[in-house]
């Protein structure tokens, strides 16, 4: 599987370097030279990218590579997808070229527009200035030959090299602004920090008393070597205008270990919320050291719901392990969590990643609430999120049990969002007997 992998990626960076190095520079000269030194540099950094944390690598090593790295691998998905358009829109820039190539000058035109709109005086002294042999026997018959040979369209001259670098050029210029346009716009998105989204969702059980209850939902920062304590700020602050009753993290918060992240981390002690700030474990949490991140969350405030839950004013709030930490004996115990509970209540569940709503369903949970998807973070992988999960984002409902799953308030990977914007999303609770 790595093989196909890495072949598949050696293939996609030697199609892009001959589109927009090959094509469009010079042989030998200092655009070629760059294009191919870069066309091996950047993949590698890439790579380290990719396994530098993995590889207990010093933090600010994987500070160093992952800029670079990671949105390069952006770059190339949004640069592959514009070539692979550019390449319906080469040949139909050639045929039009070549069309107009092919036309009669203005200069040619306008001559056979003198002749042509002479009088038969006139024609005649043209052909005898033009044509010393006009006296000779049989001259009259070859004059009117003449004209229409001149008069005849050229045939399209065939392509030159010149027009096939100007197509390649302007294909590959035009292919190079949107792809990495897309990528610059994508990570402005990225570094401005997530909006809020707002929602109301109904719930059977809720008693009167709770009615408009609003929970902040945030999945999925992805604190690491790119989004740091000023991502971790930001979502705070943010958090906080919404004034909500309760927040609710639900796991992915960080990229790495306490002791690089723990800093970054620290804003969330200033979370403010009126029935306090839980926490539930993802997946990243189990390859970052998911006990010491627990242990620090609660440092910040945090209450970390381990397969447990408490009672808040109208319904229980209920959180499970992520299924990573299966791996660990640590993974998701539903019983435990929701076994003894009285069923008469609402319940609201807190689990990372949207595969265990049959759980969800099967223990009575009337709202689970989930991130992990991203909403496919960059498009087209929404397509892929939607088939990998039973939801890919937003809100839905699975018999009595419904599911809300949050796009997540930062990035895996490259800082990159395309078609997927960050949410914190602020979920108010409604009772039916309002």
């Amino acid at each position: 599987m790595v093989i196909v992998v890495l072949a598949l990626l050696a293939g996609v960076h030697r199609y892009l370097w001959r589109r927009l190095v090959g094509d469009t520079t010079a042989e030998g000269g200092a655009l070629r030279r760059a294009g191919t030194v870069a066309a091996y540099v950047l993949p590698l950094l890439s790579v380290g990218a990719l396994v530098s944390g993995r590889a207990g690598a010093p933090f600010w090593l994987q500070r160093v590579l992952a800029w670079p790295g990671y949105l390069w691998l952006a770059a190339v998905l949004y640069l592959t997808l514009a070539l692979l358009v550019g390449e319906a829109v080469r040949p139909v820039l050639r045929r039009v070229l070549a069309c107009r190539a092919a036309r009669p000058d203005d200069a040619d035109t306008a001559s056979a527009d003198g002749v042509n709109d002479a009088g038969p005086a006139s024609r005649a002294n043209h052909a005898d200035h033009s044509n010393p042999a006009a006296d000779a026997p049989g001259a009259g018959t070859s004059a009117a030959p003449a004209t229409l040979v001149a008069e005849a369209p050229a045939p399209p001259r065939p392509d030159t090299p010149s027009r096939r670098l100007f197509v390649a050029r302007a294909v590959g210029g035009a292919a190079a602004v949107a792809g990495l346009g897309t990528v610059g716009l994508g990570t402005y998105g990225v570094l401005r920090g997530p909006g809020v989204k707002r929602i109301t969702v109904p719930l059977a059980k809720l008693p009167r008393s709770a009615h408009g209850f609003r929970i902040a939902v945030v999945s999925d920062i992805h604190l690491g070597p790119i989004l740091g304590r000023a991502h971790t700020q930001r979502i705070v602050d943010t958090i906080n205008r919404t004034q909500p009753d309760l927040v609710a993290v639900v796991g992915d918060l960080v990229d790495g270990t306490v002791a690089d992240l723990g800093p970054a981390a620290e804003p969330l002690a200033r979370l403010k919320a009126r029935h306090g700030n839980f926490f539930v474990t993802g997946n990243h949490e189990y390859y970052s050291g998911a006990a010491q991140w627990v242990d620090r969350v609660k440092e910040l405030g945090l209450h970390p719901l381990e397969n447990d839950r408490v009672e808040i004013d109208g319904f229980d709030l209920a959180g499970v392990n992520d299924i990573a930490g299966e791996s660990e004996g640590q993974g998701p115990d539903f019983a435990r969590a929701l076994g003894d509970r009285d069923r008469t209540r609402a319940a609201v569940l807190l689990a990372h990643q949207p595969v265990v709503i049959h759980d969800a369903v099967a223990h009575g949970v009337d709202l689970q609430l989930s991130g992990h998807t991203h909403g496919g973070q960059l498009w087209p992988g929404n397509f892929i999120a939607d088939l990998a999960n039973p939801t890919g984002a937003g809100l839905d409902r699975y018999g009595d049990t419904q599911l809300y799953v949050s796009r997540g308030a930062g990035a895996w990977g490259p800082p990159v969002r395309v078609g997927a914007p960050s949410d914190i999303t602020v979920v108010e609770l409604a009772s039916l007997r309002a």
